[in-house]
């Protein structure tokens, strides 16, 4: 398994984060390019032109909710986005971003978190650090089996990795 630690800067955002919030209705019939260029402007309209490949999303409770589109996941990947951390997360959002490749940590007491603060994820251990403030947080880590599928960048790669080597073998 890999031990790939995320560093990266925080975006932090609180409640109910939905999926139009992730990735904008309007913009569903468009390029994932493009709907990731709207990506949380009706909260953040600096986000989508200056997050930066390894950057954190920090939120509060449900993050993700509203409808199963698995574009809000993917939205945050084509951006960059390199893990997100919440309090609580929408449950077909938690497993589209896994499925995705995206890893994304339980971490109900995350707190003092600042746009910019820099913050380290250890997906496999759960442990979140904020180097700005040197805070130190246990989330929940992500099982090992789903920790496959993130390291092997998403539900797709994994299985056609996994089906390449059974029909070598078999």
């Amino acid at each position: 398994m890999n031990s790939k630690k995320i560093i990266g800067n925080a975006w932090v955002y609180g409640d109910n984060i939905d999926t139009d919030i992730l990735a904008p209705g309007p913009y569903m019939k468009a390029s994932l390019a493009e709907l990731a260029a709207h990506c949380m402007e009706a909260i953040d309209t600096s986000f989508a032109c200056q997050v930066k490949k390894g950057d954190i999303v920090i939120a509060g409770d449900a993050f993700g909710i509203g409808s199963s589109r698995e574009q809000a996941a993917q939205a945050l990947v084509e951006l960059g986005v390199a893990a997100v951390v919440a309090k609580s997360f929408a449950r077909i959002f938690y497993r589209n971003s896994l499925n995705l490749g995206l890893p994304v940590l339980f971490c109900p007491d995350i707190e003092n978190v600042d746009k910019g603060d820099e913050i380290e994820v250890n997906p496999e251990t759960g442990v979140v650090t904020n180097h700005t403030k040197q805070q130190t947080f246990q989330c929940e880590p992500i099982p090992p089996e789903l920790m496959t599928i993130v390291n092997a960048g998403g539900l797709m790669p994994y299985l056609k990795s996994k089906f390449a080597k059974e029909n070598k073998s078999g």
